[in-house]
């Protein structure tokens, strides 16, 4: 692993509401190596997605920064390529054409229309999607049309994809498949990961950092996690594997010990039985 890639500083946002300004994040600081598949872990409302959108560019951050090579984050680009858990594709278009849109913003005119072409195909052959490039959304599987999203985000060529539970919606069986074309595909190209998800096993599987959220709101950086296991990795050999169960139990500990959510089931209830009656009353 080389030096730092990507570097967020002092890391803070606020959103106005009518109350004032609700402070998401606080001085969430990282470093993350080119190569690195780091995973942010956290209860819903710990700011995952917040600190995903930030590196991105979609978001603002109202303190300190993020440095991607040297250079202040501050808006979208093509070196930081985003998969969410909805696939996003167009209906109307075919695997090869939704590829296909985000290779032409990218590469405009420098490719010729068959290193393009190839190079598309090239993209969905790596998600086994080579069969289907000219099928539409509504025609394949939901664990496809999330191959043709990561496809189409490793075609842009990114220096840092960025992964916002790609695998949530999926069940068991496409899930773990799609884990393992993740670490292949990460071996072979060596971009930096960042992924957030809610699936301890999915973290300790895939990561080489695991880090872990406090409950918001101003959330932050609780502990980070090295996970020191060999690559290749074998999903069945980890099962009985006393450093991945040590791993796993970690992590079981930090989300369900120190960040417990303390908030009652009635508590819940009664909440959820006032927004009715508001919602009532406003209809």
């Amino acid at each position: 692993m080389s030096k730092t890639h990507l570097e967020l500083t002092q890391v803070g946002i606020s959103f106005p509401t009518p109350k004032g300004p609700f402070c998401a994040l606080q001085d969430v600081n990282l470093k993350i190596k080119q190569g690195e598949f780091v995973s942010l872990i956290g209860h819903s409302g710990c700011g995952k997605s917040t600190v995903l959108n930030i590196v991105a560019g979609l978001y603002q951050a109202t303190t300190g920064g993020v440095v991607l090579n040297g250079r202040e984050v501050n808006e979208p680009g093509p070196e930081r390529a985003v998969v969410f858990q909805n696939h996003s594709l167009l209906p109307w278009l075919s695997a090869y054409q939704n590829v296909e849109l985000a290779v032409k913003r990218v590469f405009g005119r420098s490719k010729s229309r068959a290193e393009m072409r190839e190079w598309i195909e090239h993209n969905l052959e790596l998600v086994q999607m080579g069969h289907a490039l000219h099928k539409k959304p509504d025609e394949i599987s939901g664990g496809m049309k999330q191959r043709v999203g990561i496809a189409r985000a490793l075609a842009m060529e990114p220096q840092v994809l960025l992964m916002d539970e790609p695998f949530g919606a999926l069940d068991a069986l496409t899930r773990a498949h799609l884990q393992d074309s993740l670490m292949d595909i990460q071996a072979e190209l060596g971009n930096t990961v960042i992924m957030i998800t809610h699936d301890v096993d999915e973290a300790v599987l895939l990561s080489d950092r695991i880090v872990m959220m406090t409950n918001g709101p101003a959330a932050s950086i609780g502990e980070i996690l090295d996970v020191d296991l060999p690559r290749p990795r074998d999903r069945l050999a980890l099962a009985d594997n006393a450093d991945y169960n040590h791993y796993r139990s970690a992590v079981l500990r930090f989300l369900y010990e120190k960040q417990r959510k303390v908030e009652p089931i009635s508590a819940k209830r009664s909440a959820k039985s006032s927004e009715k009656s508001k919602t009532h009353h406003v209809a």
